[in-house]
């Protein structure tokens, strides 16, 4: 059995469909340059809210309001 690429990126919360997408075809055609056949490629994103994205000891949503 042959393994495929399974891409998971994982993004704060709040990105537009159109941002998703262009990630999404920007991930399988460096896939597809590398010779993968783009139906191959699977991309999932996890979008995860900032309170519970951890930087530095502290939820991302504190990080970003003392910027």
């Amino acid at each position: 059995m042959r393994s495929l690429p399974f891409a998971i990126v994982y993004l704060w919360k709040g990105r537009s469909e159109e941002v998703k997408e262009r990630i999404i075809k920007g991930i399988t055609k460096v896939l597809s340059d590398e010779g993968i056949a783009e139906s191959s490629v699977s991309v999932v994103i996890e979008e995860v809210p900032k309170e519970n994205w951890g930087i530095g000891g502290q939820p991302a949503s504190k990080k970003s309001q003392q910027r």
